[in-house]
């Protein structure tokens, strides 16, 4: 492989920052495209054969790509032999949850021809596709380079947003479309792992790095935990609801889940800098990074839920019509699920940084488990508005479970947790009192507040100060070196 200097973590984050945004923001095009042009039944179809293919694509990971990152984070690990055994173990999977999968979407769905022919077009396509990416995105993590992990999710979503729409433009069957929806991702799949080839030599009769087993059971399930999550609430209101509402629920979940990519990806910024210093004993720092990564994500996902807070009408009729508008309520409901999804990212990955992965897993399937009662009862009683309180309350869960398990966990709460949660849903539920009937005049002041979390914070603002700081003399260096020229 051929030696990179590594990017700065505000580096990362900024590459990170822009290609998610990019990336989100054409994933959600596509949503949009694709409600306007199925009908709430099929729309409903598609949602669950999506969550199912999400799940099926997450098996053919079963938590590598943390241990990889892990993995190589260690001084004397041969990359080109870590990840030729990571690309070996993961054409293994595809073809395991291949066999398995399908054969469990077919019996669980038997009797209902047109959900299964669906799924078949878009889970063996979109499955591969996500394998491959998923390849691609975990090498660039681990040597990180995010310009290029944010590179395959910028194409991932321009084929995808491409193919809609040329699909809507011919009037292709919804059956067409979903095939047409995973060949996207196959599509970045591919090329990701060009990508990768380019950097790093591909061997397959390479020896196998036997690190790559090491506590691969609790990553396995506590990944696919993780995974399910999302998809938790269409499997289960399949049973409870109606495909129409399911449709409802999916298109006012679908908007924060792919915001919640943000979050997501800024922590992986952190995620091997994290796991360097713990491998280095260096505790303090750990924490320190931790610490950093919970304040700039919180913020990143408060900044998210205000918009859709206070103007989920608006955002809904906008986006998808006012066919759609039964979705408003939810999403408002849905939104504060960014906030504390964003929260739980940061301490979750405290866990398995520390190598206590374990405890993330328990907390992870107890939350999944309470959820599917949860959803089970909410919706049956309240519909879909019960169903967004019901993933709102899975998180609240998960929340408490993390910030138990996590050591330092009254330094963490007396820093960030307490402090920025107690101020932000202060001002947001104040300002919503009194300003409900102007939803733009609320969301501009709830920015102006949550700007002052950073003036007040000593550390963010003394963090923004180093980096500008840096990044002056980082600019006085290349117009040196021109004029040298």
């Amino acid at each position: 492989m051929r030696k990179t200097k590594k990017n700065s973590i505000a580096k990362n984050i900024l590459h990170l920052f822009y290609s998610t945004a990019l990336s989100s923001g054409l994933n959600a095009a596509a949503l949009i495209i694709l409600a306007y042009y199925l009908q709430s039944y099929y729309y409903g179809m598609f949602s669950v054969v999506l969550a199912f293919a999400m799940i099926m694509g997450y098996f053919t990971d079963a938590g590598l790509s943390d241990i990889v990152i892990r993995e190589g984070s260690k001084k004397e690990v041969d990359i080109s032999i870590l990840i030729s055994s990571y690309v070996k173990m993961r054409m293994g999977l595809l073809i395991v949850s291949f066999l398995c999968g399908l054969f469990i979407f077919h019996i669980s769905n038997a009797g209902h021809s047109e959900l299964i022919q669906t799924g078949y077009f878009l889970i063996i396509p979109m499955v591969t596709g996500i394998a491959l990416q998923s390849i691609g995105t975990t090498f660039f993590q681990l040597i990180e380079k995010m310009q290029y992990y944010g590179l395959i999710r910028i194409i991932s979503s321009v084929c995808l947003l491409l193919t809609l729409s040329v699909g809507m433009l011919f009037h292709f069957s919804p059956l067409f479309i979903c095939s047409l929806y995973g060949m996207s991702y196959l599509t970045a799949g591919m090329f990701g792992v060009y990508l990768v080839s380019k950097n790093v030599r591909i061997r397959i009769k390479s020896p196998f790095h036997k690190g790559l087993l090491q506590n691969l059971g609790a990553f396995t399930i506590g990944g696919l935990l993780f995974v399910m999550m999302p998809q938790l609430g269409p499997l289960v209101l399949e049973k409870t609801i109606s495909l129409k509402e399911v449709g409802l629920f999916a298109v006012a979940y679908r908007i924060p889940q792919a915001l919640q990519q943000i979050p997501f990806i800024v922590a992986g910024a952190y995620y091997p800098v994290m796991f360097r210093a713990f491998n280095n004993k260096q505790l303090d720092d750990h924490l320190r990074h931790n610490i950093n990564l919970l304040k700039t994500i919180s913020l990143v996902g408060m900044a998210m839920t205000i918009p859709f807070y206070y103007m989920s009408n608006i955002v809904i009729e906008l986006l998808f019509g006012h066919k759609w508008i039964e979705a408003a309520f939810p999403l408002k409901v849905l939104s504060l699920m960014l906030t504390l999804q964003a929260i739980n990212i940061a301490l979750a990955d405290g866990l398995t940084t520390r190598a206590l992965q374990t405890y993330r897993t328990a907390v992870q399937l107890f939350s999944v488990i309470i959820g599917i009662f949860i959803y089970m009862l909410f919706s049956k009683s309240f519909g879909v508005t019960g169903a967004a309180v019901a993933g709102l309350t899975i998180e609240c869960i998960a929340l408490i479970g993390y910030w138990l398990c996590i050591p330092n966990r009254w330094i963490i709460a007396k820093r960030v947790v307490i402090p920025y949660i107690t101020y932000f849903m202060g001002c947001l539920v104040s300002i919503d009192f009194f300003l409900d009937s102007l939803p733009i005049l609320a969301v501009v002041i709830n920015f102006i507040l949550l700007a002052l979390i950073v003036i007040v914070d000593k550390e963010n603002m003394e963090k923004i100060k180093g980096y500008i700081k840096t990044l002056g003399i980082s600019q006085r260096l290349k117009s040196k070196k021109s004029e040298g020229v």
